[in-house]
């Protein structure tokens, strides 16, 4: 095992599905064998740079620095939000160069050269720092439904550049043969594998597809590049280069709102592998998410000095780490070691680049795929009324529209194409306002009489609680547990005795607990342990006060295990008393 210490982080269970969780330590060469295969994901990804140093027309050594010190701020960002403590997430997050930079940075790099992205992502990490430390305030932006819906619709975008890598497809949509071999196959073992592979083949899916993916095309003679690749030095170190200030200012402010607006992709990242982590997860957790958002600029920060282009988390390797079943910190770090060395070794950086498009289309298609699934899962884990389907289905339609109609933020201002252009900003974006707008005016605490000449008692109470569970937006399962717990009390209540009879049904919620509460009349419940019965001696026996007194201590003991609290005392008015059922969120 790896003798490394590591920060310490939140008590978390694993789930069954995961062979490494956060907190273990995996072999040293598995740990390494999964830090390659999350290195060559990314890598991958530095597509994005590549596009932007094409676009500008830099040079060829240009290019290289560009990609040398981009490297290293993602292998920075990798290894902070790995390490964990007061500065990162303590999670499997990789970075990648932010590809919501390309269209804004492409035509300044044009005109200022290299030194322009020094200002750019100074400013663009300065945002991110600022927002960092307010995020545990904000957790009533981030509630598990826009989360989901930011995941989702990630998932979503990478579904069309996917296509086009994994089939070559090209304005007439015509699929390309070989491509389509190369993408099926790689992606039908990295699927495979995951299923009905065993726990070592599972580690390593995503590398054997890759593998499998190359073979393919070197059989049909599509890997290209090797004349480049034996052109580029062994060993390099990348160029610093000056800064240049003369970017307009109105673009700074726009790069510095993507900025923000980017980490709601990292908050809703972070929160899905949170849950990934926790057999046990409840709510989002703010406080990891600062933490990593933090990570985040500060490897930014460090990275526009050196002239990198600003980064983001990667969600494709998100897939990796579910194909994998592992989320272990320290392959993080490994993950940062590799990508280190590989900043100084143009030559292993361009054999990476050059995997076939097809190849790395395959992975993205599974990456998006599961998030598209996972973001769902989001979704779904919380109680739905109106409103909430409103923000979930008014979010994804204004998304959806961008992606499918991308002409249409061509119409919008200059100052705001970019941010209208991004299907995943408008969908967070929407969801954050529609969830604060429908909000408003919704009661934390309700409470309602119980009629005789309504429907059953039991009817009145799952339905309270259901309904305000759905307007709250509470998790399903906590919803659930209440109702039952209530209607259980409700009858152990009326079958108490000294005329107690339940009158009314009240309730809050402050998204840490859930209290339900049952007013009565007579006096207060006892709530205290009640020793189990002896049921054998009870049924040989002829006495029946002593049969019902056991029933009321099995209902007694029933709540117990429902409630993760139970009160009494004397209720509103007088001759009234309340039973109160609390629930941790």
């Amino acid at each position: 095992m790896i003798s490394l210490k590591l920060p310490p982080s939140r008590p978390r269970r694993r789930p069954h599905e995961l062979s490494f969780s956060a907190d273990e330590k995996p072999p040293l060469a598995t740990s390494l064998t999964l830090g390659f295969q999350h290195a060559v994901m990314a890598l991958g990804l530095l597509a994005y740079t590549l596009a932007l140093a094409r676009s500008a027309s830099l040079s060829v050594d240009q290019t290289r620095d560009l990609l040398a010190v981009t490297i290293i701020t993602m292998a920075i960002g990798t290894a902070l939000q790995a390490w964990g403590g007061r500065f990162g997430s303590g999670s499997l997050m990789i970075h990648m160069p932010s590809v919501f930079m390309v269209p804004l940075a492409t035509p300044v790099i044009a005109v200022t050269g290299p030194g322009g992205m020094v200002t750019m992502t100074v400013i663009s990490a300065l945002a991110t720092l600022g927002i960092a430390p307010l995020l545990p305030r904000l957790r009533g932006l981030f509630p598990p439904i826009v989360a989901g819906l930011v995941v989702l619709i990630g998932g979503m975008s990478l579904v069309g550049e996917a296509v086009e890598h994994s089939w070559s497809l090209g304005h007439d949509f015509v699929i390309d043969v070989p491509s389509l071999v190369m993408s099926s196959v790689t992606l039908a073992l990295i699927v495979g594998l995951s299923v009905w592979g065993n726990k070592r083949l599972k580690l390593l899916a995503l590398l054997i597809g890759v593998i499998g993916g190359i073979a393919a095309a070197a059989a049909m003679g599509r890997l290209e590049g090797g004349a480049v690749l034996l052109a580029a030095p062994p060993v390099s170190v990348p160029s610093l280069v000056a800064p240049v200030f003369d970017v307009p200012i109105s673009l700074l402010v726009g790069l510095a709102f993507i900025a923000i607006l980017t980490q709601i992709d990292t908050v809703g990242s972070l929160i899905l592998l949170d849950r990934m982590d926790d057999a046990d997860w409840r709510r989002p957790d703010m406080k990891q998410a600062s933490r990593g958002v933090f990570a985040a600029g500060v490897a930014d920060f460090i990275g526009g000095l050196l002239g990198s282009m600003p980064t983001a988390t990667s969600s494709a390797n998100i897939g990796l780490c579910h194909a994998s079943g592992v989320t272990s910190r320290v392959v993080g770090l490994a993950t940062a070691a590799i990508l280190m060395l590989i900043a100084f070794l143009p030559q292993a950086t361009l054999a990476l680049t050059l995997i076939p498009t097809p190849v790395i289309g395959a992975i993205e298609l599974y990456a998006a795929a599961f998030l598209m699934a996972a973001g769902i899962d989001l979704i779904a884990s919380r109680e739905l009324d109106t409103r909430g389907i409103f923000v979930v289905g008014l979010s994804l339609l204004g998304g959806v529209t961008i992606l499918l109609m991308p002409g249409l933020a061509e119409k919008a201002h200059p100052a705001l194409r970019h941010l209208v252009g991004s299907g995943f900003i408008v969908t967070g974006v929407i969801a954050i306002v529609l969830n604060l707008f429908f909000r408003l005016g919704i009661r934390r605490e309700a409470k309602v009489a119980l009629t005789a000449d309504g429907p059953p008692v039991s009817i009145q109470i799952t339905d309270f609680v259901e309904e305000m569970g759905g307007a709250w937006a509470a998790r399903r399962d906590v919803v659930r547990r209440a109702a039952l717990a209530a209607v259980e009390a409700a009858e152990a209540i009326d079958s108490a005795g000294a005329d107690r009879r339940v009158k009314a049904i009240g309730g809050s919620f402050d998204e840490l607990n859930l209290d339900i509460v049952l007013i009565h009349s007579g006096p207060p419940m006892p709530v205290g342990d009640v020793a189990a019965a002896d049921l054998a001696s009870l049924l040989d026996g002829d006495d029946d006060s002593a049969i019902d007194a056991a029933m009321s201590s099995i209902s007694g003991t029933l709540l117990r295990r429902l409630a993760d609290r139970l009160s009494s005392g004397p209720g509103p008015d007088p001759g009234t008393s309340m039973l109160r059922l609390h629930f941790e969120h």
